[in-house]
């Protein structure tokens, strides 16, 4: 079609009529989201929430876009409208109502109060202090995508936070009250046990995250770094599931306190029984100590230590708890017996080995001297006179006492050789002498 206008080219009556079928769908498509926002639970909690900090900012400014998004629309859908009646004069359009329609279409036939066009998220670019400001129904479009996005994002956030985190800190605080009268009925309790301690801290944290949950939603959304959707991110759980955990940690402890009350008389009989057997294995240990001092010569015995009478006293203690239901106080006191007491008994165990080594050396020669004897005897060697003379003086010397193990130690390998050259195997015997007491 010919012809041009300030705008362009003058539309046809199909490039009009596909063009108002475009807006037209346009139309009804930005009607069901504003209306859909208008409907949002979270809108409507934030119309009626006392707000502070972020999210009262940001709310000002949602709410002047919400607003600003309205008087958008009914300026679109009365350019529209007066478009549709333009149109609809006749069934073939004249030149005249094609020129006003592409003036209408394309051209920027709506006029706004400059102020009003000034929002927290889509300030005017241009004309901000001009009285009014025109746009065309695509740049309209594009404003009121831009405002939707960016208040429909403030609310999706505000109501992802309050579904997320405030029932939550309820369920949690629920759990914190059935704690505290558990650890009340065993002992734990403030400025007593760090329990209890624990405990009020949680409370106290609790309570000021629900109520800044509740007036701030916004400080506590993690926005998606990478995500432009509204609503792309989530709520900023941290701080409450750093207190679920520090309440779990509790509520172990007081589980552990409770069963300490269940089975506190068993553990005590259990850990006097440990102190028992170190005591005993301890005297057993000075009895020996005793022993190889006169039977074994120029050997260095370790001393012997006394029965663990500090353990004991704490032992007394645990009990004094028990008789008195001081539970909180037992409980610690009682590990760390448990583990005192093992620790005793493997020290005085030790202790024995170290004392009786001597004593397992000797028994060692002895068996390899009687072992040679054996070997040289099945040979028919028992009667050689070299052998029974070298026998005969390692035996008087592990026979006797006190006995010099490092003599008698010479003394069977000296048997040892004189067994190993008649049996015609002194090569591979003389490379065994070297290794020591350890052979076999």
């Amino acid at each position: 079609m010919g012809g041009t206008g300030p705008t362009g080219p003058v539309m046809d009556r199909d490039e009009v009529d596909r063009a108002l079928a475009r807006l037209g769908a346009e139309h009804e498509a930005i009607e069901t989201s504003l209306l859909a926002l208008q409907d949002h639970a979270g809108r409507r909690l934030l119309e009626g929430a006392e707000l502070t900090g972020t999210t009262q900012e940001r709310w000002r400014g949602a709410e002047a876009a919400i607003t600003l998004l309205w008087t958008y629309f009914d300026a679109y859908a009365g350019a529209l409208r007066s478009a549709r009646e333009i149109r609809s004069r006749r069934r073939w359009s004249s030149r005249e109502d094609l020129v006003e329609l592409t003036e209408l279409l394309r051209g920027e036939p709506v006029a706004l109060a400059g102020a009003a066009a000034v929002t927290a998220f889509a300030p005017t670019p241009h004309g901000g202090g001009r009285l009014s400001e025109s746009f065309s129904l695509a740049s309209l479009v594009d404003r009121m995508n831009e405002l939707y996005a960016g208040s429909l994002d403030m609310v999706v956030a505000a109501d992802a936070v309050w579904s997320a985190l405030p029932a939550r800190i309820d369920l949690l605080a629920a759990e914190l009250q059935r704690t505290r009268r558990l650890a009340h009925s065993v002992g734990v309790r403030p400025g007593e046990h760090p329990a209890g301690d624990d405990l009020e801290r949680i409370t106290r944290t609790l309570t000021a995250l629900r109520e800044r949950v509740v007036s701030d939603p916004l400080a506590y959304w993690l926005p998606a770094q990478a995500s432009s959707a509204p609503g792309g991110g989530r709520p900023d759980t941290s701080v409450y599931d750093r207190e679920a955990r520090a309440l779990e940690e509790v509520r172990r402890e007081i589980d552990a306190v409770l069963g300490v009350r269940q089975d506190a008389e068993q553990r005590l009989i259990r850990l006097r029984d440990v102190l028992s057997r170190a005591d005993r294995t301890l005297a057993e240990a000075r009895t020996a100590r005793g022993e190889v001092l006169a039977k074994i010569a120029a050997t260095e015995v370790p001393p012997v230590s006394g029965p663990p009478t500090a353990l004991q006293e704490q032992l007394a203690t645990a009990a004094e708890y028990r008789r008195q239901g001081q539970w909180h106080r037992l409980s610690p006191l009682l590990e760390s017996l448990e583990q005192k007491a093992e620790d005793e008994l493997l020290r005085a165990r030790e202790s024995l080995t170290a004392v009786t080594a001597p004593l397992a050396v000797r028994a060692e020669l002895r068996g390899r001297l009687d072992a040679y004897r054996a070997k040289v005897a099945r040979h028919g060697l028992a009667e050689d006179p070299v052998l029974i003379e070298r026998y005969d003086a390692a035996r008087r010397m592990l026979w006797s006492a006190p006995c010099d193990l490092r003599v008698a130690g010479e003394a069977v390998l000296r048997y040892q050789r004189a067994a190993a050259e008649l049996l015609g195997g002194a090569g591979p015997h003389r490379r065994e002498d070297h290794r020591g007491w350890g052979e076999t």
